[in-house]
């Protein structure tokens, strides 16, 4: 076959896709119009959102924030948790009214933490639970304070998954801490085994870290 032929018969074809595309425009514009129309409108409407609601919401939720961790840094978890007498709300309130911005999210991490601080442990792990973040430090400790509710509350089994999920992060400074509570937990059930692997993946894994100074004694203790 000669390149000439060969180029018709390309040309051929495209023409066939192109004139086989335009009828399946021309037989569904509308419906097609509608589609894009739609597209548009929906862009629209979650730019507005944004925009108009989410934006002046987040600036708000930030306000209310400031003012509840004051309280928290102070100490006066009741306070911080469900506002004063005065201009605080609360994390609580905050994490219900500003469900859709960042500050209510991480007021969720506080109200957990308030509530872990103030014995409530039930509460504090409903809380600590709704938590969803993108700070991978503040997340794996919200994670590490569900395993230590559970603990305070006799359920040691279940605490043992939330320390090792907080260990899989692999930080440097976190791991060895959530390593080191799963070996105790471990250890207070009597799974020696699995307390020792908990222990010496400190050693091997985090021997810089602090937990890893005196590792070797937990050990010992496990596997004698």
């Amino acid at each position: 076959m000669s390149k000439n032929v060969k180029k018709k018969d390309e040309f051929a074809n495209v023409e066939q896709v192109l004139s086989t595309s335009e009828a399946f425009i021309e037989k569904y514009q509308k419906q097609i119009l509608i589609a894009v129309c739609a597209i548009v409108a929906i862009v629209l409407l979650a730019l507005a959102v944004r925009n108009f609601y989410i934006k002046p919401r987040e600036v708000a939720a930030e306000n209310e924030m400031y003012r509840a961790q004051v309280h928290f840094a102070n100490g006066a978890f009741e306070q911080a948790l469900n506002g004063d007498n005065f201009e605080t709300i609360g994390f609580r309130a905050i994490a219900a009214s500003y469900r859709m911005t960042s500050s209510g999210n991480l007021a969720t991490a506080y109200a957990g933490i308030s509530y872990f601080r103030l014995g409530d442990y039930q509460n504090a792990i409903k809380f600590l639970s709704k938590f969803r973040g993108r700070d991978a430090y503040l997340a794996t400790s919200v994670i590490g304070l569900i395993g230590d509710s559970y603990v305070q509350l006799g359920e040691i089994q279940k605490a043992i998954g939330f320390f090792e999920k907080a260990a899989g992060a692999k930080n440097t400074v976190l791991s060895p801490i959530y390593l080191k509570k799963a070996g105790l937990a471990y250890e207070s059930l009597g799974q020696m085994d699995k307390a020792a692997r908990s222990f010496q993946a400190i050693k091997d894994l985090y021997p810089t870290s602090q937990e890893a100074a005196d590792i070797e004694k937990y050990i010992a203790r496990v596997t004698r």
